[in-house]
């Protein structure tokens, strides 16, 4: 006998506060309709509204209070979840008056990444952003303890249970901090001896469900887990590419970014932000076929300005155009150094991007003769086995040449290890 599991019933409330277009407003009611279906609860009924100010008490006015009550009773809903950030007295009051749990948008996130998190660093970093939204919102359940007044009657038992909690909390934030910073210290480690070595690393950042995990497996051949809803990944990860035509090349999948992300993941979750600010190269995957693409892509650059990341290469991945009505684009897609356009789940474009990849890591390819002293067998037997020797021949002086196509950064380097000689200097300094 299968058992069917039941899901929590709740109503959701997006109140706009005429800070977006009617347009707007439509797609961000169905983005928090989908992040409320993905916590895990069976959406009974919605309510919309606006409003110019909001109430101290209950952060809607009297009759949009009570529509939202009648609506609670009559769904026996046992959730109450807005798309609006709620002080802690608000909040307290809406659960006293409406008789069901309520979440603002920041604990319903929250609740999605603790429910996501997989890695020990995911874990410990979603924990200190609970702790840390909770620490405001401890109630007084405790108020009969609160006696500590002086003179007869009003001595109390000592600490009250409410200072205990913050107390409690207080020492597993400090607790969180000093795990986190070890985890942290040896990933700065990890950073650190790539560097050293000839691999580069290229971050894949985005909106959430644009496609990144989905791109990340195909470059890498792993088997992440990809899913079409938000949050599907929450801990980065860094793999070696299985890609001939990109050598030396690390990717790492990063956590997706949301509109109004709350600031207690943007401080918790420092891993990914050093993935991303230690990274060669930053891919940000659009998901093109949304007809908000726009909108999420200005939102995503919104976040790298403020992470101080607004000056790093960057190329724009336009994901899902296998799934695109190019009639909703204002100009024709083409392909370029700095923007590409393919289909990661049908694998078409990636040509493209490797191109641009290499280009933006790299430089451009040049066409050079080369001269190796014989001692140099190693570094010939390399060159071969990158595919950059068209031809080969012997001087007189007995020296090896080679006709090679390599990229503009490479070849840079190659001039530093000696014995390796340019036979045209005039026109390796005019590539470069």
């Amino acid at each position: 006998m299968i058992i069917e599991k039941v899901l929590p019933k709740s109503v959701i409330i997006h109140i706009d506060r005429f800070s977006l277009s009617p347009y707007l407003q439509l797609e961000a009611v169905q983005e928090f309709k989908e992040l409320c279906l993905s916590s895990g609860t069976k959406v009974c009924a919605e309510v919309l509204g606006k409003i110019d100010r909001p109430s101290s008490n209950f952060f809607v006015k009297q009759g949009k209070l009570d529509e939202i009550k009648q609506l609670v009773q009559s769904n026996k809903a046992k959730l109450v979840i807005f798309n609006n950030d709620l002080t802690p007295s608000q909040q307290r009051n809406l659960e006293e008056y409406l008789c069901a749990r309520v979440l603002d948008r920041t604990s319903l996130i929250l609740d999605i990444f603790a429910t996501r998190a997989s890695s020990h660093i995911g874990k410990l970093q979603v924990e200190l952003a609970q702790l840390t939204h909770l620490s405001t919102r401890l109630v007084r359940g405790w108020s009969h303890l609160e006696r500590q007044k002086g003179g007869i009657g009003l001595r109390g038992p000592g600490e009250t249970q409410l200072e205990t909690d913050r107390r409690l909390i207080g020492h597993r934030i400090k607790n969180l901090k000093k795990r986190l910073d070890k985890a942290h210290n040896q990933k700065e480690v990890n950073r650190y001896a790539r560097r050293k070595g000839k691999d580069m690393v290229v971050a894949l950042v985005g909106y959430t469900n644009v496609g990144k995990t989905t791109l990340f497996n195909h470059l890498t051949q792993n088997n992440l887990y990809a899913a079409d809803k938000p949050f599907a990944t929450l801990d980065s990860v860094t793999r070696k590419n299985n890609m001939p035509k990109l050598k030396n090349i690390l990717f790492s999948d990063t956590v997706g970014f949301i509109s109004n992300l709350p600031t207690q993941l943007v401080a918790s979750f420092k891993a990914t932000l050093d993935d991303l600010s230690s990274a060669d190269l930053l891919l940000h995957v659009v998901d093109i076929s949304d007809k908000d693409h726009r909108f999420k892509a200005s939102e995503v650059d919104k976040i790298l300005k403020e992470l101080g990341l607004s000056e790093k290469p960057l190329i724009r991945v336009n994901n899902k155009c296998d799934k695109l009505d190019y009639s909703d684009l204002e100009d024709v897609p083409h392909n370029s150094h700095h923007q590409v356009w393919l289909s990661a789940t049908e694998q078409n474009g990636l040509d493209n991007l490797f191109e641009a990849i290499n280009h933006n890591l790299k430089g451009a390819i040049n066409s050079n003769w080369v001269s190796l002293s014989p001692e140099l067998g190693w570094l010939r037997s390399e060159l071969y086995s990158s595919g950059g020797v068209i031809e080969e021949r012997i001087s007189s002086e007995g020296l090896i040449e080679l006709h090679l196509e390599s990229y503009q950064n490479d070849l840079i380097k190659l001039l530093d290890v000696e014995g390796f000689t340019l036979i045209n200097k005039k026109q390796i300094q005019e590539a470069i």
